[in-house]
């Protein structure tokens, strides 16, 4: 271990769940570093079928699967997404790396060797373009293993592809299908398949398009808590599909008033937007493809704020302190559409 090339290697990835594929990742990495950093992404966010498991118990996994003495070398953390600032996803795990390493690291007069290890044909070949201070190790993928049809035989009640995790994990696996959460998460799959199903005969993938709605006023956001499928019981920004025949902001105007019944006037609503913009990234709705251009609007400052009531899709609605907000009890990307737009 002492001839090892580095002094950490860092392993990036969401492990949802832990396979066999990311244990080789780890054992090359072991046996190339003196230790090794998993930082778990998409953390801090709302259990989903995309994302079923947290961090700890996705940290439990990883070490379950490891001997007592991998496990001494190996130093595991959350990472929360930055869905639309690469700077600020960099930024954060270059602070939580750097932590670790200072913690850890017992030669303070030689600059620790760090570098980024993962599989060369998938995100890691992008991590490896956002971090040039650092080495990168290759690592051929694992027979092709990916979480995702492994999260699909878990709603499914298949166990074939169970084969692909690690005993401790099929364990695991094995007792979350008989939790509450479990059944809760299934009813959502099940409930996102049917949706997709609707659209199988489409001529094209079907790409919706959809509004939202931040409207701040003093250091305070409207949100609006769930009442349906996706996402019941998630709070959200005020909006929705548009209708057809309808422009943006019309749209926005609607949905804004149907689900919070917030009575400021029109003209003064629009003329305190501030700015909007698209958000797309393919993953942000388990739905399917879908677009968002969401209007910022910063009403007057008041020690009173307006009054809300929820309405038509939102069970209901509340002004929330900025400072307040909790990324994992909010629907889809709205946290970091929030995030981007007031710049906080």
């Amino acid at each position: 271990m002492n001839n090892t090339p580095y002094d950490f290697l860092v392993f990036i990835g969401r492990f949802q769940p832990f396979h066999k594929g990311h244990l080789s990742v780890i054992e090359a990495g072991l046996k190339q570093a003196k230790q090794l950093i998993i930082l778990c992404g998409s953390a801090h966010q709302p259990r989903s079928a995309r994302n079923p498991w947290s961090p700890p118990e996705r940290e439990a996994m990883i070490r379950g699967a490891l001997s007592a003495g991998d496990n001494k070398r190996v130093h595991i953390a959350p990472l929360m997404d930055s869905v639309y600032n690469d700077e600020s996803w960099v930024r954060n795990v270059q602070t939580t790396v750097n932590g670790i390493v200072t913690a850890q690291y017992s030669t303070p007069h030689l600059a620790p060797k760090i570098g980024l290890i993962g599989h060369s044909k998938d995100q890691s070949s992008y991590y490896l373009n956002l971090f040039p201070q650092w080495g990168a190790v290759a690592v051929d993928s694992y027979k092709n293993i990916s979480a995702t049809p492994i999260r699909e035989s878990v709603f499914h009640s298949d166990a074939q592809q169970l084969q692909n995790v690690p005993p401790n994990v099929r364990g695991f696996l094995q007792e979350f299908c008989a939790s509450g959460v479990y059944m809760a998460l299934r009813d959502e799959y099940r409930f996102i398949s049917t949706y997709k199903q609707a659209w199988a005969n489409a001529p094209y993938p079907p790409t919706f398009v959809t509004v939202d709605a931040i409207v701040v006023q003093s250091g305070h956001v409207l949100m609006v808590e769930r009442k349906a499928r996706p996402g019941k019981g998630l709070w959200a920004l005020p909006g929705g599909f548009v209708n057809q025949g309808e422009k943006l902001l019309q749209a926005c105007l609607r949905e804004l008033r149907e689900e919070t019944r917030l009575k400021v006037p029109e003209p003064v609503l629009k003329g305190s937007i501030q700015a909007q913009q698209v958000f797309d990234d393919p993953h942000r709705s388990s739905r399917g493809r879908t677009i968002t251009h969401a209007f910022y609007m910063e009403l007057q400052p008041n020690n009173e704020l307006p009054k809300v009531k929820g309405g038509d899709d939102a069970t209901h609605a509340k002004w929330v302190p900025l400072a307040e907000l909790n990324p994992t009890s909010i629907f889809e990307d709205h946290y970091f559409i929030i995030q981007n737009m007031t710049g906080m």
